[in-house]
């Protein structure tokens, strides 16, 4: 018996198509069909001679619906039972101008589905694998319509954002003052030099008057104490822009990257060879949730905090990857697709370089690191790099990915915030995750 629901709607008003995705399901098989079908002067519901199967999936793989099945999704999506039966709301509007097609959900093909839209992101660790994988979706989709297809996008028109920044950076600031831009909204940059939170203003006052100036807030800062209660008083999303904890952020933009170089996530063992500090900490709190194997070499002293430790190895068990920490370098390499490095000296830590340098010796990430690793090996660095921690042949190598990375940075924070402040649908199938 084969049951089967309206999954979502796209409509091109300038050219009269309209694409159809179908859920179809059965037993225990599942298939995601993507129809096109071209509107005739009589409306929608004699479209059937035109329609046209563009894609399907099954369990996975790419096959093809038998004819039968086709007319029977075809007689479905002409039915007028099946949109109310589904309270399935379809909005359509051409965007001005340009005549580009916008999407619209239906209930359950939205991202939000009221998980994540008017939620905050301050760690990794308080979003599930399935949000995980919405929020790459996104990413994936936007960048596709906006830097493939060329389409206008202002999703975000009349919103506004708050960017605090305590910490100075390069690719925070850029990805997520042009890319909310891109999508129609207003970034208000503010430094330590416009806002002092906790010193002329409280936080909880700073949360409260923001929260009525605009409608999301990124803070880049140094304590995640602060992130946390701005969350507390704010009545808008807070999104983590890094803390001494945690730097989500980059994060969705690595695991961006690495999809998009290896097709999946899944099963690829990532291996993290230097300081235990917060990028360490949201690949740990995010890796296992992937399919993603992690190992980690620091120095003896410089290992990740113990309590994020022990929830690695608790999600790793929960997902059935593997999780090694180490102080050797070239034990964490063995085998690994993908080695990553970050700084050895964050901000805030300047006067303990001499110490870290002679500490972190042996760390560098060299060809011979590379190695012992699978043959197929890529490397990621957040930016900015520093000589010591990985050289010119590696950093500058075919392998590296660390400006497609960078780059990414703009797509999956545009990707986040879409979905913390819409009902965004992606129109792309999923990637492979």
């Amino acid at each position: 018996m084969l049951c089967f629901f309206l999954y979502n709607y796209y409509y091109c008003c300038s050219c009269s198509i309209v694409d159809v995705v179908v859920d179809v399901k059965s037993g225990c098989k599942n298939s995601l069909i993507l129809i096109r079908l071209r509107l005739n002067s009589e409306g929608w519901r004699n479209v059937g001679v035109e329609a046209t199967l563009l894609r399907t999936t099954l369990a996975g793989g790419e096959v093809s619906a038998s004819v039968a099945t086709l007319q029977l999704v075809l007689g479905t999506i002409m039915s007028a039972k099946l949109l109310s039966a589904h309270s399935t709301v379809l909005k359509c509007w051409q965007t001005r101008q340009r005549g580009l097609w916008r999407c619209l959900s239906t209930g359950s093909a939205s991202l939000g589905s009221g998980r994540l839209k008017g939620r905050s992101c301050l760690t990794l660790k308080d979003f599930s694998s399935d949000e995980i994988k919405s929020l790459l979706w996104a990413s994936s989709d936007l960048k596709h319509r906006i830097k493939l297809e060329k389409q206008y996008l202002p999703i975000l028109q009349g919103k506004s954002m708050a960017m605090i920044f305590e910490k100075r950076s390069t690719r925070t600031r850029m990805s997520t003052e042009t890319g909310f831009a891109l999508l129609g909204g207003h970034p208000c940059f503010l430094t330590s030099q416009d806002i002092h939170l906790g010193v002329n203003e409280s936080c909880r006052d700073t949360a409260r008057v923001l929260s009525r100036q605009c409608d999301i807030v990124l803070a880049r800062v140094y304590s995640h104490s602060t992130l946390e209660e701005l969350d507390r008083e704010a009545s808008v999303p807070i999104i983590n822009g890094l803390s001494d904890l945690y730097h989500p952020i980059q994060i969705l933009a690595d695991f961006l990257t690495l999809q998009e170089h290896y097709g999946s996530l899944q099963g690829l063992t990532v291996s993290w060879i230097g300081d235990g500090n917060n990028v360490l900490h949201s690949f740990m709190m995010a890796a296992a949730k992937l399919g993603v194997h992690l190992r980690i070499a620091t120095p003896k002293g410089y290992e990740p905090e113990m309590s994020l430790i022990q929830e690695a190895q608790r999600l790793s068990r929960e997902h059935g990857t593997q999780f090694l920490l180490t102080d050797d370098p070239m034990e964490a390499a063995h085998g690994s697709n993908v080695l990553v490095t970050d700084t050895w000296i964050s901000m805030g830590q300047e006067e303990e370089k001499k110490k870290r340098m002679k500490d972190f010796e042996g760390y560098q990430i060299t060809m011979k690191t590379a190695s012992v690793a699978k043959p197929d090996w890529t490397f990621l660095h957040c930016l900015p790099r520093k000589m010591e921690e990985v050289d010119d042949e590696v950093f500058y190598s075919s392998r590296s990915l660390v400006f497609p990375e960078s780059e990414n940075r703009k797509w999956t924070i545009m990707g986040l915030i879409v979905a913390l402040l819409t009902d965004y649908s992606p129109q792309i199938p999923m990637p492979k995750i």
